[in-house]
């Protein structure tokens, strides 16, 4: 008997790391499609459609690598975060002087998306080795000045070897670089929408 409901256990845990490990790696796939899109790095305010609304195809700033990516694998943060601030609002930073959500650009901020991965992800340790950042991982720095950013773990390896790139937009378009590092990391998060 304890030996079927071992098996029975190991079977379903099995299952669950192997659909886990599927999704980051579709993740991961999907933003590195997004490094082949021409991108222009641009931060303004649009009017977009709700739900599944994007800012024009090329166009974007750092957020956008992450909803992209998400969308690609059918999972709308707009309308995730949207409907959580909604319901939620005082969770929210209010940085931005809002009395309400705005369905255009919410979804686009750092810091909402540092709320929304702590609420409904998976909070993962910062530390400084690069062992700890996965494929499918999503990871926010702190650039200085009260600037904030944000960027994808991929399953693609630096030129030594020893930690997988990040694909990120910090000015230069949806980018594949090796640059886990190079900013104080203030968040490490995986968010698997079931």
């Amino acid at each position: 008997m304890k030996s079927i409901l071992f098996t029975a256990l190991f079977t379903v845990w099995t299952c669950l790391a192997i659909g886990q490990a599927n999704f980051c790696i579709k993740l991961s796939d999907a933003a590195n499609e997004l490094t082949k899109q021409t991108v222009t790095y641009d931060p303004s305010y649009f009017n977009i459609s709700y739900p599944n609304g994007d800012v024009p195809s090329g166009k974007g700033v750092c957020s956008d690598v992450i909803i992209r990516a998400y969308r690609k694998l059918g999972i709308d943060l707009q309308k995730e975060v949207h409907e959580d601030m909604a319901s939620n609002f005082a969770k929210y930073p209010k940085k931005w002087g809002l009395t309400h959500t705005d369905k255009n650009i919410d979804h686009r901020r750092v810091p909402n998306l540092m709320v929304f991965f702590t609420r409904h992800g998976q909070v993962k340790a910062i530390t400084d080795n690069p062992k700890d950042y996965l494929p499918g991982e999503i990871v926010c720095w702190n650039l200085g000045g009260g600037i904030t950013h944000i960027g994808l773990v991929v399953n693609k390896k630096s030129a030594d070897s020893k930690r997988y790139l990040m694909v990120h937009n910090i000015g230069g378009g949806q980018v594949l670089a090796d640059c886990l590092f190079e900013y104080k990391i203030i968040g490490h998060y995986k968010y698997e929408k079931e």
